[in-house]
């Protein structure tokens, strides 16, 4: 009997290692085949609630909220960027980049799991954001990640206009704030196992089998 596992991605989609962690898990399942069957459910995380909607320079923001130098910050970014180029991820973004609030991505990301895109729109915005320095934040931007993966472009404008799905991703939110997650990516595994950050592939692969052969 094939196992089944579902896993809670809390992430952002400004967050570097979370679109690190989800190609490497997404790896990891791959390498496991159909020894178990796994459901990937993305949940939302804000890294920058209160972000003004300019946003800001990367650079700039980075130095604030980790109190490092500009060298270090660079010397992360390049870090960042060849854990990427290793799992088939380009990060493209210019060192002026800015960092912007992402609430309305995760009301969008709450809709399209619905209909079975939420996996696909992720991606996307990752790709929009990381590799072509886009704004996250934009109705535009968004509108067209949404048309990209198939979902209603229309429906999608229309959803971003309003407040819909505003309650159930702040309730989300406050949810796994209240479980203890305070960064991300949180890799949450049948709601009861917790892997924290951007692993490697042999990481998740190796809990995953663990955690399937227990179930």
């Amino acid at each position: 009997m094939t196992k089944q596992l579902r896993i809670d991605f809390v992430s952002d989609v400004s967050c570097p290692w979370c679109i690190i962690g989800l190609k490497a898990l997404e790896q990891a399942i791959a390498n496991i085949g159909s020894e178990v069957e796994v459901a990937i459910h993305c949940q939302p995380f804000e890294l920058n609630p209160t972000m003004a909607p300019e946003g800001q320079d990367i650079t700039e923001h980075i130095i604030q909220k980790y109190g490092i130098t500009k060298a270090q910050s660079q010397g992360n970014r390049e870090a960042i960027r060849a854990r990427g180029a290793e799992l088939g991820f380009t990060f493209g973004m210019a060192p002026n980049s800015r960092i912007y609030n992402t609430f309305d991505a995760h009301r969008l990301l709450h809709w399209a799991e619905e209909t079975n895109h939420q996996l696909a729109l992720k991606h996307a915005l990752f790709d929009a954001y990381f590799t072509q320095g886009r704004d996250p934040s934009s109705h535009a931007v968004l509108v067209e990640a949404a048309i990209k993966v198939g979902l209603d472009g229309e429906q999608a404008a229309q959803l971003l206009a309003s407040d819909r799905f505003t309650t159930e991703v702040r309730e989300s939110e406050q949810f796994y704030l209240r479980q203890g997650i305070n960064s991300v990516p949180a890799v949450i595994i049948n709601g009861r196992h917790l892997i924290s950050g951007g692993q490697p592939v042999d990481v998740f692969e190796q809990a995953l089998r663990q955690i399937a052969a227990a179930e």
